[in-house]
């Protein structure tokens, strides 16, 4: 059995945090009316912060910075303060702590989280249902962006900025040589792997290092079998791993391993080295969203793969309760609004910028969180590339949502470390389920 890291230090941070929040349960820091989505008063200038969780020279950053500058030349004084921290585990300790001091920034990035939820339930974050409405800009959001942000009882409280589908790459070229079909359901992925490996072919290239890559696997199966809802009852201690979707999906992972669906040393493979075994043409199938289409849908990839690179989407089961085109659809991290430090500037400044961002967005290649702009596809970019694009119309409204955004960070750290241990064939299906039923229990519960 390998050595798997624990993160006790991470996990005892953030315990306390979420300790001090609940110790300052119905205050509001301070904060304003969340459902003011308008106040009065004189507009201001001033410099005011985001507390972000992207890379600094990404598309989201690089948009906001330009509508940012725009805003200043009119309003001399204002600045936007971005504060950037793109490694997540650091980003979260961060935020969480600025949170149980009441110091956070007049904008933060956060997930739909439990966390998150505690801090909306507490009146510090800004109904952002009700502004985007007063704004005029709802209707011009895809409602899956939307409904990715929201918490599980329908409230609005972040604004996407992003909007992506996670698909399976696949060389076609290899599974021909293997005389495989592309999976139609969850349970042909095994006998495609077997196949696969039967005529020396990595079947899936995976980035183990980085737990989130593989935790997206163990959503696929309850969300066939009976949608987002098992996750939401886990995470709220209404459901354990021991009912059936859970099993289920324990069980189609363990088969997964023991037919070698990954590669050889896949727990500590990161996330480049996985794609370049996909773009290499040594593995066949590769999960992962439509971020990476500028490097996966494009004439500058390795020649011998190229055409035979297509993608297709999360394949259903047997009387499925989500429909072919609902799987994971993300809006990426949000934006929350400090309703301690909301005023007539930080509403101004928002009205400025949403309305002109995804314009701005779409023009870098991207897919917009919202409809009615064109994405402009990139030079030598392969018909791939417009075809994600196009698919992006077509999607529906439930979401496949990511586990490691919903499940508290103790439940989620310990969720990685065993499917590892599941996938290597160290314990049983029945061991995972009773180790996570008892971490599910004891963080609910805390």
């Amino acid at each position: 059995m390998p050595t798997i890291k624990r993160a006790p230090t991470l996990v005892a941070v953030t315990a306390a945090v979420t300790l001090a929040l609940a110790g300052c349960s119905g205050s509001t820091g301070g904060g304003g009316d969340p459902a003011d989505v308008n106040p009065d008063g004189e507009i201001t200038p001033r410099e005011i912060s985001w507390l972000l969780s992207r890379p600094a020279d990404g598309g989201v950053i690089t948009a906001m910075q330009q509508i940012a500058d725009a805003y200043a030349e009119d309003h001399p004084g204002f600045a936007l303060n971005l504060i950037t921290t793109p490694d997540r585990p650091s980003y979260i300790q961060k935020y969480e702590t600025l949170a149980a001091a009441n110091k956070l920034p007049e904008l933060f990035d956060t997930d739909a989280t439990p966390f998150a939820q505690k801090l909306a339930e507490q009146g510090r974050m800004v109904d952002v249902e009700l502004l985007l409405d007063d704004l005029g800009l709802k209707d011009d959001y895809r409602e899956a962006a939307l409904n990715y942000q929201r918490f599980d009882d329908g409230s609005l409280y972040m604004v996407p900025f992003e909007f992506q589908l996670e698909v399976f790459w696949y060389n076609a070229d290899l599974l021909s040589q293997a005389g495989v079909e592309i999976p139609a359901t969850l349970d042909d992925f095994a006998p495609m792997c077997e196949e696969l490996r039967a005529h020396g072919i990595t079947p899936i290239a995976l980035d183990g290092q980085d737990g989130w890559p593989l935790e997206r696997y163990m959503a696929y199966y309850p969300f066939r079998m009976v949608g987002p809802e098992f996750v939401q009852q886990l995470k709220n201690g209404e459901a354990s791993f021991q009912d059936e979707p859970g099993r289920a999906a324990a069980e189609w992972l363990y088969g997964l391993g023991q037919a070698g669906c990954f590669q050889e040393g896949f727990s500590s493979t990161g996330y480049a080295d996985a794609q370049a075994q996909f773009t290499s043409g040594k593995a066949a199938v590769y999960n992962i969203g439509t971020w990476e289409l500028s490097n996966l849908a494009t004439e500058a990839l390795n020649p011998a793969v190229r055409d035979a690179v297509d993608y297709f989407t999360l394949p259903t089961l047997d009387d499925a309760a989500t429909a072919d085109n609902e799987y994971v659809t993300p809006s990426g991290i949000g934006m929350a609004v400090n309703s301690a430090t909301y005023d007539p500037l930080v509403r101004d400044f928002l009205a400025f910028a949403l309305e002109r961002y995804p314009e701005v967005y779409a023009a870098s290649g991207a897919l917009s969180p919202t409809t009615g702009v064109e994405t402009t596809i990139p030079p030598g970019a392969t018909p791939l590339y417009t075809r994600a694009v196009e698919q992006a119309g077509d999607v529906g409204s439930a979401i496949a949502m990511p586990w490691d955004t919903q499940l508290d960070p103790a439940t989620n750290t310990r969720l990685q470390q065993e499917l590892t241990l599941l996938v290597q064939g160290d314990i049983t299906p029945d061991e995972f389920i009773t180790t996570m039923d008892a971490a599910l229990t004891e963080n609910v519960s805390g």
